[in-house]
């Protein structure tokens, strides 16, 4: 299983193309969005190319492959242009070797304020828009930063499972982070 991550795009066009040319590169099954598609939020400035409905079409061309969730951007209006669904505030997936992988946004579930877990379990998120792979305790968070506004001077970037590893890359293909199952 191949899972490729993304999060807070807020509405960038240029950016949401270049991460799904990464995606398409990378052979993933499925993309996962950790929300704050579509809207730059009030903190935020205009992003560089800011076109939500361009970004909705782009995304809604792969919605079979998406799983998404809800950020603190996103609202009802959001998923109106949106044909997957993405206002849950947290999904579940089932990895193959039993381990749950724990999607969130981070604003309301994060490395602090996790949901019950498992030793093993894997929270992502994203919110703070810095890259992190690591075992914290005994569940691992994974954020794959942001593709949009990254913060603390790293470079936009996206999330990997691949092989029991997760990865956060940038877009010139360096790695951020990276943990092993």
């Amino acid at each position: 299983m191949k899972l490729f991550f993304a999060s807070d795009l807020h509405g960038s066009e240029p950016c949401t193309k270049a991460m799904l040319q990464e995606f398409e590169a990378s052979q993933a099954e499925h993309l996962i969005l950790l929300g704050d598609i579509l809207n730059h939020g009030p903190r935020n400035p205009v992003p560089e190319g800011y076109n939500p409905p361009v970004v909705a079409e782009l995304l809604n061309a792969y919605a079979s492959k998406i799983i998404a969730v809800r950020g603190n951007c996103d609202s009802e209006v959001d998923q109106m242009l949106l044909s997957f669904p993405m206002m849950m505030d947290y999904s579940w997936v089932l990895l193959p070797n039993g381990q749950r992988l724990f999607l969130t946004h981070g604003h309301l579930y994060n490395t602090d304020k996790r949901p019950p877990l498992n030793k093993g379990d894997i929270v992502a998120h994203g919110h703070t828009h810095i890259p992190q792979a690591e075992w914290v305790g005994e569940q691992i968070i994974f954020n794959p930063s942001s593709v949009t506004f990254p913060r603390n001077d790293h470079p936009a970037s996206y999330g990997l499972f691949d092989n029991n590893t997760l990865m956060v890359k940038t877009f010139d293909g360096a790695l951020l982070a990276q943990c092993e199952l």
